[in-house]
């Protein structure tokens, strides 16, 4: 007589636990949850669902409908899925259904046909690295928000002049 469990192929009941392999398993968020806040992890993530704030990890899987909206940052990088934010990674792959609007830091990039990515490429020999020098060089620029956005700003000829009373 067979049960359930006798038709299945015994792949996890091979293997011996010990503490190398729980860094075997991924961490999944899956496709119905939405995290808000910042992900962390020393391993591997797989991502199906919805991330709005930045991911830091080992290795990076982002599934078909995956949607990030922040930065990532991890030694290997695959997206199928959409990023709206900076990418840092040793390597790095956009599959053709990726969608990736933000720049890429990487040592590798391969990007298939069909995926669409609006933002800069910069390889790096270490973009990791570079991530713990970006607060020193973002302090620096925490001035820009307070300068004018353009509407305050003083017109500097008499036919901008013209058009910005016009618009008042």
């Amino acid at each position: 007589m067979k049960t359930p469990f006798t038709e299945r192929p015994a792949t996890y009941a091979a293997k011996s636990p010990s503490p190398s392999a729980s860094k075997m398993v991924p961490s999944i968020i899956g496709e119905d949850l939405t995290v808000v806040g910042n992900v962390n992890s020393k391993g591997e993530i797989q991502v199906d669902g919805e991330i709005q704030g930045d991911i830091h990890c080992g290795s990076l899987l982002l599934g078909d409908k995956s949607q990030v909206m922040g930065s990532v940052i991890a030694e290997d990088v695959v997206v199928r899925g959409r990023v709206v934010g900076s990418i840092r990674g040793l390597r790095v792959t956009l599959q053709a259904q990726s969608h990736v609007e933000g720049d890429i830091f990487h040592q590798s990039l391969a990007i298939e046909q069909g995926a669409y990515f609006e933002g800069k490429s910069r390889r790096s020999d270490d973009p990791l690295a570079e991530v713990k020098a970006t607060p020193a060089s973002s302090s620096r620029s925490e001035p820009r928000p307070d300068k004018p956005s353009g509407f305050d700003a003083k017109p500097h000829d008499e036919a901008s002049a013209h058009s910005t009373r016009a618009a008042e």
